[in-house]
């Protein structure tokens, strides 16, 4: 699991490092962005195996973030979870219409975050050989 990288999207600095303690207390590699435009910014750049995307931060939203990931060639194949406290009931259906593969509601249940994040990874490469 070592090759994989998550892209945090998250401007709670105690969420940020939860979710990031984790994911790295379980192999991935972590890549944290405090606001949407890094997290765009990142994506294109980093070219993540999966974003987790909060909804409110700064510098736009995570919905005007998670329009720009999906509209992009180079970003629109990365997974998208989204993670978030808002306590708008719409906000689910909105966010898997507009290309999420998740949503969950914080606080979150880390395990189920993980078993999803694992399920949208692609097959581990296998080794080349004989």
């Amino acid at each position: 699991m070592g090759a994989y990288r998550i892209l945090i999207a998250e401007d709670d600095p105690v969420m940020a490092s939860t979710l990031s303690g984790v994911l790295k207390s379980r192999g991935y590699g972590v890549v944290l962005a405090r606001d949407a435009m890094q997290a765009v910014m990142f994506a294109v750049q980093q070219q993540p195996n999966a974003i987790l995307l909060d909804v409110n931060m700064p510098a736009g939203t995570g919905l005007g973030a998670l329009t720009r990931l999906q509209a992009s060639a180079r970003t629109s194949s990365i997974p998208v979870l989204v993670v978030s406290g808002s306590t708008d009931l719409t906000l689910p259906a909105t966010v898997r219409a507009e290309g999420a593969k998740g949503f969950f509601k914080k606080p979150v249940d880390l395990d189920a975050l993980c078993a999803r994040i694992e399920e949208l990874l692609p097959p581990a490469a296998e080794e080349s050989g004989a």
